[in-house]
């Protein structure tokens, strides 16, 4: 899904997948306690090594194949078992990870609206960049259609149920951070 139109919505299939994104499964990930219960979506950020995009490692990392060895940083990071159901890409291109009918490994230790335990009931869209630069256009192209595409597939998910991964463990995350423009996202969504 390269640079979604406004306006334009991509399909899920009835087994979670959506249309136009590239596949690379993870392990990390399980059922859900309940299936039918999926009503937040978290907008996370990332980058590996940090501030450096392009890469291989953020999908070698949520598919368990980071090599320690290939940056300082990663001796720290590499045995973790982290997953998202969707990654984009700062060129908007977009690859999934994660059935969104399964529980991905995103929000850690989190609560929502007197919710604990995010990954239950959300899904976790990582958007490559950091805390330190904006996002790239292309990036709130793709993450808009995305978006589309979920709220028409699992009625029990809204606008109102969209959230930062700082919005649900403050204090302990911090993205997609300060430059992360969500009026515009707001805009694209309308």
């Amino acid at each position: 899904m390269a640079q979604a139109r406004k306006g334009s919505v991509a399909a899920v299939s009835a087994e979670g997948w959506l249309a136009g994104a590239r596949v690379c499964v993870s392990p990390f990930c399980d059922e859900r306690p309940d299936a039918a219960d999926l009503s937040l979506v978290v907008i996370h950020g990332i980058s590996l090594p940090p501030g450096q995009y392009g890469g291989p490692y953020i999908e070698q990392l949520f598919t368990g194949r980071l090599d320690p060895d290939a940056h300082p940083y990663f001796a720290g990071i590499h045995q973790l078992k982290v997953s998202a159901h969707l990654l984009i890409r700062r060129d908007g291109s977009v690859i999934q990870y994660v059935p969104f009918t399964r529980r991905a490994w995103h929000a850690g230790v989190s609560r929502w609206q007197a919710r604990e335990r995010c990954n239950d009931f959300s899904i976790g869209i990582e958007l490559e960049g950091s805390d330190e630069e904006a996002y790239a256009l292309a990036q709130y192209a793709a993450l808009a259609a995305a978006l589309r595409a979920l709220l028409a597939a699992y009625p029990r998910l809204s606008r109102a149920g969209i959230v930062g991964h700082s919005d649900i463990a403050p204090g302990r995350k911090t993205d997609p951070g300060p430059y992360f423009d969500w009026a515009r996202l707001r805009a694209d969504l309308e």
